[in-house]
């Protein structure tokens, strides 16, 4: 840490304190109303006409823009089209943004695996976006886009494609088209609503009245919305309903009786999803369909030659949650009654029976990872096994039967097959010596839910590098991917090889790759930086002189540390913690210590509090890991982003400790493979709250003093932003003092 740090600020805005080290002075400027780089949203889509407000083409590819998608004229280079891109969206030319655009394209040519590290504000869907598109259209192709978040689905298909189709235009030749695809279970089944399949009795509303009510009003409405809607898109329905009785009217895939055979399937919402992201040169997708299309023998995405892979840093765990499975006794009851409308009733009832045993031995099973598998258990699988295997032999082939027969055997099909393949799975599990199998088994009971087996991959980079980088080029890009400094540590969890630095030709002056035998993925890491100046927006603040964290809640001097800093910032505070049973005590502890207001999660939805938190800048908002990835609140709401421990996973996660000892085993770091990847992507992911734009100042203050002391602390801190740091608390409250200061003022 520098003797004494330049003075960076505005004379007006920080009173020298008489001290020989200053914090850094934090200018506070007018904050804009979003980063740069990121445009301002576009005009309303206007779903009656398909169109937007401003003359926007509604999302999806039509049957005009079908009609359009060949031309003969040479799409505009890339530099004119990001050029006309940015003067579209009032933007102005980022270095960050051009060099990675240049990147993108690069990787389409040469058929090389890019992963780029983008900022905050670099404007980053822009940037591959734009090279994606003139792909698209030059080679008469389709680029797959995948997000991990439903909120980046709607900027994109919202806001950023449909200016873009209007700038991009007449420098391409045509039009360019685009669509979203989402799992069949967003989209409601007309099939359903007309009535043609069983309804799923709910066991909740069974014994009660009220809940029963309850579900039929939303039942009424999403009936209501049939009539209505053009896209049959859950996310549309607004306000939305649960998941039981969305439950009653839409179907899985493997649910689905099948656009030949539904006498509805000419209008089916899915289909036409389908139909439309077939024909579209831009198709936005989520990383859990991407998954069930590598999975998936059939293809669910349509023909495409690239990807183009947003919020990578959350790749893995979607694509472990779309390769896990789990088996409940509460399911396997649920199939026996589908089963039930369809079989003879003895045949159901053994399903039922092995369920009800499976749920009892579940019950008085340890929670936790599973070794072996003990001998009753063991039994209670293979009674399951053998129970599901009569059904689906008993429920039989596709025949030729009225609508409601049909339907009703699918839905009994599909989850009884799932049951029967799941118990098979967990079964073969074992079989293996522990040190070759490649599934986690363990005893889940989360959430005062009933216990259940779960099953998941010990790694999917195999998965991945086979069906997705050996297919088809691939763009990777987030906020947080050099992790310690690195980008390996997230490569080795995609199946991609380490980054080998390029060599010195020993007769020119050029960079030139080491020979390759060509049976590894080629790649190449790109850090295009941030349009933010770190060190002048803001300071990281370690609280080395606190104790470590405990297990038995937050310790006392954690309380008042916390309570010294949000009175210090005058509330603004987001306050991001490890567990809900912290980010309560926290809230309930300082409402009574400070006279400024304290929102906890969970007491009313993400978003409205969000929205609450964002309107009255004395306000602090507490929470857990939702809101260490969700919250976008520029501007003097938020100046200061607390965290009160590094967010490791916990010690008996059997996911992340079987991953770990795995590693350990073949010699390398699996406490930081693992664990310090988990901790350094939360991290990262933690502290980009606080710069949403260029004008953002603020402080990131953790609480964790490990941090600062522990050998891997080093690691921790190499992924995070370059912010100015200090250990000094009287440092850190004097600057928010002067920022809350300076916030009241104007």
């Amino acid at each position: 840490m520098p003797a004494s740090v330049p003075n960076w600020s505005v004379p007006d805005v920080f009173e020298p304190d008489g001290t020989e080290e200053l914090p850094p002075e934090l200018t506070s400027s007018e904050p804009s109303s979003e980063p740069p780089g990121v445009e301002p949203a576009g005009p309303p889509r206007d779903l009656t006409t398909g169109s937007d407000a401003g003359g926007a083409a509604r999302p999806g590819g039509t049957a005009q823009g079908a009609a359009t998608k060949r031309t003969d004229v040479e799409p505009a280079d890339l530099s004119t089209l990001l050029s006309e891109a940015v003067r579209a969206v009032g933007g102005t030319p980022r270095d960050g943004q051009t060099a990675m655009a240049e990147a993108v394209e690069h990787a389409i040519e040469s058929g090389e695996h890019l992963a780029v590290q983008a900022g905050t504000g670099t404007g980053k869907s822009l940037a591959y976006l734009v090279p994606a598109i003139r792909h698209a259209v030059a080679a008469h192709t389709t680029v797959v886009v995948s997000t991990a978040t439903i909120a980046l689905q709607r900027q994109l298909v919202d806001r950023d494609l449909p200016r873009l189709a209007n700038a991009l235009a007449d420098s391409l030749g045509r039009r360019p088209t685009f669509a979203i695809l989402k799992g069949r279970r967003n989209y409601l089944c007309l099939n359903r609503v007309h009535g043609n399949a069983p309804e799923e009795p709910d066991e909740g509303a069974l014994f009660d009245p009220f809940a029963a009510s309850s579900l039929e009003r939303e039942v009424r409405r999403v009936h209501e919305w049939a009539s209505e809607t053009e896209t049959g898109d859950r996310d549309e329905l607004v306000p939305g309903v649960s998941e039981r009785a969305w439950r009653q009217l839409s179907v899985t895939g493997n649910e689905c009786l099948g656009a030949h055979r539904c006498p509805v399937g000419a209008d089916c919402f899915a289909e036409q999803a389908r139909n439309e992201a077939g024909r579209a040169d831009i198709v936005v997708t989520n990383h859990a369909l991407l998954a069930i299309d590598a999975l998936d023998e059939r293809p669910v995405l349509p023909e495409h030659d690239m990807v183009v892979i947003d919020e990578a840093h959350d790749l893995v765990d979607r694509v472990t949650n779309a390769a896990g499975g789990e088996l409940s006794g509460n399911a396997i009851k649920q199939a026996s009654r589908k089963c039930g409308r369809a079989v003879d009733e003895e045949v159901a009832d053994r399903l039922n029976e092995a369920g009800e045993g499976l749920e009892f031995l579940l019950g008085e099973t340890e929670p936790g990872r599973l070794r072996e598998l003990p001998e009753q258990l063991a039994a209670a699988l293979s009674t399951v096994r053998e129970a599901a295997t009569a059904c689906v032999s008993a429920l039989g082939p596709e025949q030729r039967e009225d609508v409601e027969t049909g339907s009703a055997r699918k839905l009994a099909l599909a989850p009884t097959q799932e049951i029967r393949d799941t118990a098979d799975r967990l079964l073969a599990a074992f079989d293996q010596p522990e040190q070759d199998r490649r599934d986690v088994i363990w005893v889940s009971a989360e959430n005062n839910r009933a216990p259940s087996l779960r099953v998941a991959p010990l790694g999917v980079g195999g998965l991945l590098r086979e069906r997705l980088f050996e297919q088809r080029t691939t763009v990777l890009t987030s906020a947080t991917l050099a992790l310690g400094g690195s980008f390996d540590t997230l490569a080795a969890q995609w199946g991609l090889p380490p980054r080998r630095e390029a060599r010195p030709a020993t007769d020119t002056a050029t960079a030139q790759e080491p020979p390759s035998d060509g049976s590894e993925p080629s790649w190449v890491g790109l850090d295009v930086g941030s349009p933010f100046d770190y060190p002048r927006s803001g300071i990281l603040y370690v609280a080395r002189h606190l104790p470590k964290p405990g297990r038995d809640g937050l310790p006392e001097a954690y309380l008042d540390e916390l309570t010294e800093l949000v009175t210090a910032a005058g509330g603004r505070t987001l306050g991001l913690f490890s567990s809900m049973r912290a980010a309560r005590q926290a809230s309930e502890e300082l409402r009574q210590r400070l006279s400024t207001p304290v929102l906890c999660q969970g007491e009313d939805s993400t978003s409205q509090l969000v929205d609450s938190f964002a309107g009255d800048p004395a306000t602090s908002l507490f929470g857990t890991l939702s809101l260490w990835q969700g919250v976008d609140v520029p501007g003097r709401s938020l100046q200061l982003v607390v965290m009160d421990r590094i967010p490791f996973p916990r010690p008996d996660d059997p996911l992340a400790s079987a991953r770990q000892q795995a590693i350990s085993a073949r010699g390398g770091n699996g406490f930081i493979t693992v664990a310090g990847t988990h901790a350094a992507l939360l991290l990262a992911q933690g502290a980009g709250r606080l710069l949403r734009s260029a004008s953002d100042r603020g402080v990131i203050a953790i609480l964790d003093p490990r941090l600062s002391t522990a050998r891997y602390g080093g690691f921790l801190r190499a992924s995070l932003p370059p912010f100015w740091s200090t250990e000094d608390p009287q440092v850190v409250r004097g600057a928010l003092r002067r920022l809350d200061e300076a916030a009241a003022n104007r």
